[in-house]
């Protein structure tokens, strides 16, 4: 009998260290927040049924990428999962529980179930945090065993990484070091923080304000030092008339980010807040 799954609280992420943040219970703690009634025991029971199905044909394979191709047919052929092209920024392939009810997500969210599996089945996953789509690798050899979760799985070559890459570097093309770089595995908290960063962006396009601000606040919960969420916290206060609070973030962000490319905006902000103030005195 396995031990019932348990969430973790929002205040104790902080004083966490990456090897011991947990990646499942924290991205269902995320989607709590939009479905209060959620029952993790559930989903990682799920998880458990996924990969004990799978057992006996992993255990019996000895190459680390043919284990993985069985993983990949398992999740995306015979179980359905798939990315969600028709409705890419749907919150709902943000959050892990909607995922496994639709079998639909974005990259990165599928990545977490990608990742889930395989290590419960003794496969050494880590997720990437690649400019432009979430991937996954796995060591193999000598090598890396680069793999696209929004589209089943379907390894990539070193050509098809540096083209992927290539927009967001200016439009040059990665060497060898700046590729190897790019692929080290990504954190818990980095793959956490990225899930929240999606999420409010998606808010944010959708003047959701309220959800803006939450997702947030649950980056600052997850890492205190992100001045990018204390600047998008600030602005979604101040569109929710929270001007307190807009004032102390903004502030903070100004403080910690004198260098940072959007100061002058953000100063502006600040005087207008200020003079606001001055005038409700």
């Amino acid at each position: 009998m396995r031990d019932r799954f348990s969430l973790p609280e929002w205040n104790s992420l902080a004083g966490l260290d990456d090897d011991t943040l947990p990646l499942l219970s924290t991205a269902l703690l995320i989607a709590r927040d939009e479905y209060p009634a959620l029952d993790a025991d559930l989903y990682d029971t799920l998880l458990q049924e996924h990969a004990e199905s799978l057992r006996p044909e992993i255990d019996a394979i000895d190459a680390w990428p043919v284990k993985m191709a069985a993983i990949n047919r398992h999740l995306f052929e015979e179980l359905g999962y798939s990315g969600d092209s028709d409705e890419y920024y749907d919150p709902r392939n943000s959050y892990l529980n909607q995922v496994f009810e639709r079998r639909r997500g974005n990259p990165i969210s599928l990545a977490l179930v990608q990742m889930e599996v395989a290590r419960r089945l003794g496969v050494p996953l880590d997720g990437v945090s690649f400019p432009g789509h979430f991937l996954v690798r796995l060591p193999v050899d000598d090598g890396l065993l680069v793999m696209d979760p929004f589209n089943r799985g379907r390894p990539l070559d070193v050509d098809e990484l540096r083209e992927r890459a290539k927009p967001h570097l200016g439009g040059e093309l990665p060497d060898d070091g700046a590729l190897l770089h790019i692929l080290n595995p990504a954190s818990h908290r980095a793959i956490l923080v990225r899930v929240l960063r999606n999420l409010h962006g998606v808010y944010a396009d959708g003047d959701d304000w309220e959800r803006a601000a939450r997702s947030a606040d649950r980056i600052l919960k997850l890492s205190p030092d992100q001045p990018e969420a204390l600047r998008d916290r600030g602005m979604a206060y101040l569109q929710l008339g929270h001007r307190g609070g807009a004032r102390h973030d903004l502030a903070r962000y100004v403080q910690q980010n004198p260098q940072a490319s959007d100061m002058a905006q953000m100063r502006e902000r600040l005087v207008e807040l200020s003079a606001g103030s001055a005038r409700m005195h």
